[in-house]
């Protein structure tokens, strides 16, 4: 149950980088609405990884989180944000992906 809750709070990460760049894109009372769903996401993120650190070793748990937080807003900024790609940009991608994948595979 800590890796889900672990997973879940990776994905609020992303959220909360999400809402960042929406209120870049925007102005005025949007733009605060936007700053709004980056703080809630921001506190529920927290509130999980504190949550799931309860059970899992903690430096693992914050690679795992901050590697699900790093890949998805890149993927986020690819896909949402027309950021550019590149062969090394989605390798690297790839490799932290991987790794993320392999800390869970080693760790209880």
């Amino acid at each position: 149950m800590s890796w889900f809750i672990l997973i879940i709070a990776g994905c609020f990460e992303v959220v909360f980088a999400f809402c960042l760049g929406k209120a870049k894109e925007t102005n005025g009372t949007e733009m605060y609405l936007w700053y709004v769903g980056f703080l809630a996401a921001l506190a529920i993120s927290m509130v999980l990884l504190v949550k799931a650190t309860q059970t899992l070793p903690i430096g693992t748990a914050y690679a795992v989180w901050t590697g699900i937080g790093a890949a998805g807003t890149a993927l986020i900024g690819i896909l949402v944000f027309k950021e550019p790609t590149s062969f090394l940009r989605l390798f690297f991608l790839t490799t932290l992906i991987a790794s993320v994948v392999g800390l869970k595979m080693v760790s209880s």
